[in-house]
């Protein structure tokens, strides 16, 4: 969710001896695909293979945005081998007594995409690479037309986590796809509340800290070590961000990517095809939650997408930041570098090899 660039995963480049391959085997199916939360969430609703036939009520839980209807024609063109594209958004909402408490209170108004990732799945889904946004990223915000029909003009350094509350998240979308050129296919977004309940759900999560956090602003205050996490601390854990580097947005992506590892993990090991029940408690924790475009609204799309992913290879996943650069005229605001992040979203609207180059930040967060 940051330091500059996460360095990727191990990849498995030595040949197991013949004895070991079943066991080699066996360790890559149980570290399962480490992608985002949204992506977590897909896969999580189709964990219970055919099961989740009984749960067709969650459907309900799950909210839909017209995301097609909303941007209209002016979009990047859709390529046949440019694979899937997804936005995962992690709000900040203050809707409801529970994200108003989680939030802080009820003195900041709105909702903010407190944490932006663009998922590329490319063609043939043996791979995917996850792209962190700061929040802090100035942009510019394209013309978007608000949900009561009225029209926002466009508009220069824009911070990026305000779209989301002053249009909306069609138009989070678009920005996107005007600063990136690539098309986004799917929307996915959870709140406060859901990440929370679903943290809780499955009993908490591990993380190792490898130096103390003390962030007085969220209340968090762990000790070097490792530690297993509620679902408060957890969100205080992924918001801090004045209690690592130098107390910006950046500080704190390195601190979001290594937790949703660790959440996969934990999900992964849980018995979800033999605990129907504990597989319903889950999913209905995070439909709650949950809005996603209208083509994934609702458990059969979500699982048919989730199974559409099923070749992709966790050895090969790759977790960056989009790299940025200190703003010269408000230092405490960052700018997309250049070239190196027209050299990233060139890579991927080609489904091409991301450049070792365009995954490094000159801003670090440090």
């Amino acid at each position: 969710m940051t330091h500059d660039a996460v360095t990727p995963g191990p990849r498995a480049s030595r040949r197991a001896e013949a004895p070991k391959r079943g066991r080699k085997k066996e360790r890559k199916r149980r570290r399962g695909l480490k992608i985002t939360l949204g992506v977590l969430l897909v896969l999580l609703l189709a964990g219970g293979g055919t099961a989740y036939w009984m749960y067709q009520d969650l459907d309900g839980n799950i909210q839909g945005v017209d995301i097609n209807k909303a941007l209209g024609e002016d979009r990047p063109e859709k390529l046949p081998t440019t694979g899937q594209n997804l936005l995962v958004l992690g709000s900040d909402s203050r809707a409801g007594a529970e994200n108003q408490e989680l939030g802080g209170g009820g003195a900041v108004g709105g909702a903010r995409s407190d944490t932006a990732l663009v998922v590329h799945i490319p063609e043939g889904r043996t791979e995917a690479v996850a792209v962190s946004i700061p929040r802090d990223t100035l942009v510019t915000r394209p013309d978007c037309t608000k949900s009561d029909g009225s029209t926002m003009k466009s508009a220069e350094r824009v911070m990026f986590n305000s779209v989301y509350s002053q249009v909306g998240p069609a138009c989070v979308v678009k920005t996107v796809e005007k600063m990136s050129g690539v098309r986004i296919d799917h929307y996915l977004e959870i709140n406060f509340a859901g990440f929370k309940d679903l943290v809780d759900a499955i009993g908490g999560v591990t993380v190792k800290v490898e130096e103390p956090i003390k962030d007085e602003a969220s209340g968090l205050d762990l000790t070097a070590g490792t530690h297993k996490l509620n679902g408060t601390e957890s969100l205080a854990y992924v918001r801090t961000r004045h209690g690592v580097g130098d107390g910006s947005d950046l500080g704190r992506i390195g601190l979001q990517q290594q937790f949703l590892l660790a959440l996969l993990t934990e999900i992964k090991s849980q018995d979800l095809l033999g605990s129907p029940t504990t597989t319903y408690k889950i999913a209905n924790s995070a439909t709650k939650s949950l809005t996603t475009d209208e083509g994934l609204a609702s458990l059969t799309s979500l699982s048919e997408f989730a199974r559409s992913m099923n070749g992709v290879d966790p050895a090969s996943m790759e977790t960056i930041m989009l790299p940025v650069a200190y703003d010269k005229q408000d230092p405490n605001r960052v700018v997309a570098a250049e070239p190196q992040a027209g050299s990233l979203w060139k890579a991927i609207r080609a489904d091409g090899t991301i450049p070792e180059s365009a995954k490094k930040s000159p801003a670090t967060g440090g």
